[in-house]
């Protein structure tokens, strides 16, 4: 048997354990996988750069990717081992993005909390609240029933359209109305 056809069967044979692991969840198959993969990914990890803890560790969170994401390889589109390289490669560039982000200054003002609220603004709240209240309730049927459904209910504008059998512009035109009208109202309150 020559090289070629020795490389033939093993891309063959790996191309069948993986079709068994995403179709079956075939543990055995997977083993295979894992056994044939798992020292070259070290390898690969090695001449990258990485220790040897962090090279066994990325091998292993690469096969676990294998493992759950098998249903998504298409040996259409790449060879097991090109797949299983890639899904190496983004577990490596994530381990560097993660490892290069900052942490947190616990001691930057920004992360402090903020302290108890006023009493005036607890009630300017309260006083904004019903405005908003009450202009909303100046709005015409329709448009307070959009109105409610989308900001209330946070109800998608095509939901929206489909409950209430309207055209999508319409619903639109609803909420860009009852918005300007809303804003007039609570303008001329605050002047």
């Amino acid at each position: 048997m020559s090289i070629s056809e020795d490389k033939s069967d093993t891309r063959q044979r790996l191309e069948q354990a993986m079709a068994a692991v995403a179709e079956q969840r075939d543990t055995a198959a997977f083993a295979e996988l894992f056994d044939f993969f798992a020292p070259r990914l070290k390898a690969y990890f090695l001449r990258q750069g990485e220790d040897h803890g962090q090279a066994e560790e990325l091998s292993q969170e690469a096969m676990l990717t294998v493992w759950r994401r098998a249903e998504t390889f298409d040996a259409s589109q790449a060879s097991v081992s090109t797949w299983v390289f890639t899904v190496a490669r983004n577990k490596r560039i994530d381990a560097l993005r993660k490892s290069s982000r900052p942490l947190p200054d616990m001691e930057d003002p920004a992360l402090a909390p903020d302290g108890p609220e006023s009493a005036e603004a607890i009630l300017a709240r309260a006083e904004e609240e019903d405005m908003v209240q009450a202009a909303i309730k100046k709005l015409p049927p329709e448009q307070l029933d959009v109105v409610r459904k989308a900001y209330f209910e946070f109800k998608a504008h095509s939901t929206i359209a489909e409950e209430t059998t309207l055209p999508l512009g319409t619903i639109k035109s609803r909420l860009r109305l009852a918005l300007v009208r809303l804003r007039k109202e609570l303008d001329e309150e605050l002047i």
